[in-house]
């Protein structure tokens, strides 16, 4: 556990208390300087700079091939902290990230002094959030705080799928079927039923919040039935799909090589075709991200509030 730790804080993860951790990503960092937000701004409305990104669980139950995470070092929770000591520490943390861009030349610092007060909270980063079992709490004293709010999950956890209510609920849906999601997802038990579940719950939950499917595509191992997963899609009736593919970084890059990682054509197509399924509509897409956003009309709902 110590070393996948040293990894971390090598790769410059601020780890907060004992199962929790922030980074900026690639975006944050361009947001800071001006340049660009990520698909997600341009999808949902949210500014790169006054995201933070977190998981309140470096843990996880799958070791995923795609993953650019270390996930092949185990790391196990004995004791889980508080959600108010998450939250505190994980604000703190953001803050710390911050002001290693205050004294640069190439960041702006209007967008500086907009991120020293976040309006989102991307509860994703690394394990698997619904471990932690004190989710519903942590999100709720995020958005108590005037943030939204997006969880992504390997939707391997129905019971917690059920109990909470971020603004967004990601669910990912990498396979078609339990042989593939056995291949490609590798957990460390047979989920697959629990996924199915966790489908169903999110299509019961319709009206409730806002609701995404995302199915990384990984070319050769997870890119074909698409009929079968236009099954699974209409279980859960999401608010919107994001097909992305595969990228080649990280540690993925000792899993697999960059011919598994589809180009935007072959995901726009795959997408396509698994809208013409289900009666879903290309409502938008980033070739640079290689990802694009299905919806049932084909029209975006830039819903996030801290845009204007």
């Amino acid at each position: 556990m110590e070393e996948y730790l040293r990894i971390l804080r090598k790769q410059r993860y601020q780890i907060v208390g004992s199962h929790s951790a922030v980074k900026g990503c690639l975006w944050f960092s361009k947001s800071m300087r001006g340049l660009d937000f990520c698909y997600k701004g341009k999808f949902y409305g949210i500014r790169s700079h006054r995201c933070v990104q977190m998981t309140p669980s470096i843990e996880c139950n799958q070791r995923c091939i795609f993953c650019w995470r270390p996930v092949e070092f185990e790391f196990k929770v004995d004791r889980w902290d508080p959600p108010e000591a998450v939250v505190d520490g994980v604000l703190e943390a953001h803050r710390r990230i911050l002001w290693g861009y205050k004294g640069s030349p190439k960041t702006d610092m209007d967008m500086f002094a907009e991120a020293l007060e976040p309006k989102h909270v991307a509860i994703s980063l690394i394990g698997e959030p619904t471990l932690y079992p004190h989710l519903p709490r942590l999100v709720r004293l995020f958005m108590d705080r005037g943030m939204t709010t997006f969880v992504v999950s390997n939707a391997t956890n129905p019971d917690m799928v059920e109990k909470i209510s971020p603004t967004m609920l990601y669910l990912s849906l990498d396979a078609p079927d339990r042989d593939v999601y056995m291949r490609v997802c590798r957990p460390l038990s047979d989920y697959w039923d629990k996924i199915i579940e966790s489908l169903k719950i999110m299509g019961e939950r319709r009206g409730e919040i806002k609701r995404t499917i995302r199915i990384t595509l990984v070319k050769s191992l997870n890119d074909f039935g698409t009929q079968k997963y236009a099954e699974l899609l209409r279980l859960a009736s999401p608010d919107f799909i994001e097909v992305k593919a595969y990228m080649h970084l990280g540690y993925s890059r000792k899993r697999l090589s960059r011919n598994f990682m589809p180009s935007h054509s072959e995901v726009l197509d795959f997408a396509t075709n698994i809208g013409k399924n289900i009666g879903y509509e290309v409502a938008d897409q980033s070739e640079i991200s290689r990802v694009v956003l299905l919806t049932k009309d084909g029209k975006k709902d830039l819903f996030i509030g801290e845009t204007s």
